[in-house]
């Protein structure tokens, strides 16, 4: 295969990881990453010939055309029933399409139904809805659901669209999208009607009981707006929508698939209550919530594939997918980690690495607007710089299967660009084989494209 020689521009000033978290969290100062001082590789190798051995090229990002490159890729996912495909930034088109080639790939080749995103569980529901019936349009659906986000980018459309014309020509075989995450920035009407709805059909009895429970709860068209309730009131509401989802489950009656739905659509609103507890001020509280709201989308991850068999790519930021985060003081504990307790081997999370380029982040966690930032190549020190050394553009490698040699570089600590929701921050070490047992090395990225009228 033809080999590409990769420009390397001249050194810049470190540039810095951004907490890869939700849209309500607060940054946390970080130190300084320490330069790499440890030996590259056992024996004196140098570590770009070992991971060479390792490496196996990529064509291209973009979805469509063959997957002949991805051949290698399908038989180290093996018959992992959940795969994590992670990302370095929020908003670059590399990583977004890379995403879309990947479940076009398990979808045809592996048999995978599921698209899961670090998503509101509603809005990804909303989504399913268009996918299944056709009702509505494409891009009118990912600007109601996806704003205020960074998926809210053509690369999104451009996924939603296959998935739905996939559905049109295999009404059989259906492809389904979920939204793994708390119901931020917003739970319409419409989502609690799901619930209410059931009860009002299935245990009329019970409805004045749980209007009450969501009474001043039902609708959060804001969380920024929620949030400025007092801690107490919050408190006192979340305790109702937890006692709502015990009023849900109480009722099973036969049970069936309209009761697991409204039982699961309850605890979703139970879990966005209590995450909304959270204290921005308070360290305790948000490093409490941060380990809750993992925990809350390896859940969810877990329901989905457990009630429906479904074979899932999800899609989340590196810190979520990967066994162990670059910041364990914010995440104490993975999504990755918590599924890799709860389905074992059936999780394998992919994470990404890139050596330059742009993206989108914004320059406050807490509101403001994502916007381009740009960085340039990796400094000697840092994982990217080794990995961009490595004679292919793009690649990806096997970590677990890889020689003694470069396992040893991949379980060596050093500073790595992470970046989440703002920019800039520090960056953090991270040891790539404690996190990930495949990772996907991009050479250079630009920013998602804005979504079109």
């Amino acid at each position: 295969m033809t080999t590409h020689k990769k420009r390397i521009s001249r050194p810049r000033l470190l540039v810095a990881v951004a907490i890869a978290a939700g849209a309500v969290l607060t940054p946390v100062a970080v130190k300084a990453a320490t330069v790499d001082t440890v030996p590259a590789a056992a024996g004196k190798q140098d570590p770009v010939r070992v991971l060479e051995r390792a490496a196996h090229p990529l064509r291209t990002t973009e979805p469509g055309g063959s997957t002949a490159d991805l051949r290698a890729l399908s038989a180290m996912i093996g018959d992992a029933k959940v795969v994590g495909l992670g990302e370095a930034t929020h908003g670059s088109h590399e990583f977004f399409t890379m995403k879309e080639r990947v479940f076009r790939h398990l979808v045809e080749k592996k048999g995978f139904t599921t698209f899961a995103l670090e998503l509101s569980w509603s809005a990804g529901l909303q989504i399913d809805d268009y996918l299944q019936t056709g009702k509505g349009d494409a891009r009118k659906i990912a600007a109601q659901t996806l704003a205020n986000s960074p998926w809210e980018r053509e690369e999104f459309v451009s996924l939603i669209e296959w998935m739905r014309d996939y559905n049109r020509k295999h009404p059989d075989r259906p492809v389904h999208f979920m939204g793994d995450d708390i119901g931020a920035p917003s739970m319409n009407d419409a989502f609690f009607e799901r619930v209410t709805g059931y009860v009002k059909r299935n245990h009329p009895e019970a409805l004045p009981r749980l209007n009450e429970l969501y009474t001043g709860l039902r609708p959060i068209d804001d969380v920024f707006a929620y949030l400025a309730k007092p801690l107490a009131e919050r408190k006192e509401l979340a305790a109702r929508a937890q006692q709502a989802l015990e009023l849900v489950s109480s009722d099973k009656g036969t049970g069936g698939d309209a009761f697991d739905w409204a039982e699961q659509n309850a605890r979703s609103i139970a879990q966005t209550a209590k995450f909304l507890t959270l204290d921005p001020a308070d360290r305790e509280s948000l490093n409490s919530l941060q380990r809750f709201r993992d925990e809350v989308m390896a859940q969810n991850v877990a329901w989905w594939q457990k009630h429906t068999g479904d074979k899932i790519l999800l899609s989340a930021q590196n810190n979520h997918v990967g066994y162990a985060s670059d910041n364990p003081e914010l995440y104490s504990k993975t999504q990755g980690s918590f599924l890799r307790d709860t389905i074992g081997r059936n999780y394998l999370p992919i994470g990404f690495t890139f050596n330059q380029g742009s993206f989108l982040s914004k320059d406050a966690a807490l509101g403001g607007e994502w916007k381009k930032f740009s960085v340039g190549a990796a400094e000697p020190g840092r994982n990217e710089h080794t990995l961009d050394q490595v004679r292919y553009r793009d690649f990806y490698l096997d970590v677990r299967k890889a020689p003694a040699a470069a396992r040893a570089w991949l379980n060596v600590a050093r500073p790595t660009l992470n970046i989440g929701t703002q920019f800039p921050e520090k960056p953090r070490d991270v040891a790539i084989a404690t996190s990930f047992d495949v990772l996907v090395h991009l050479h250079e990225i630009r920013e998602a494209e804005k979504m079109k009228p």
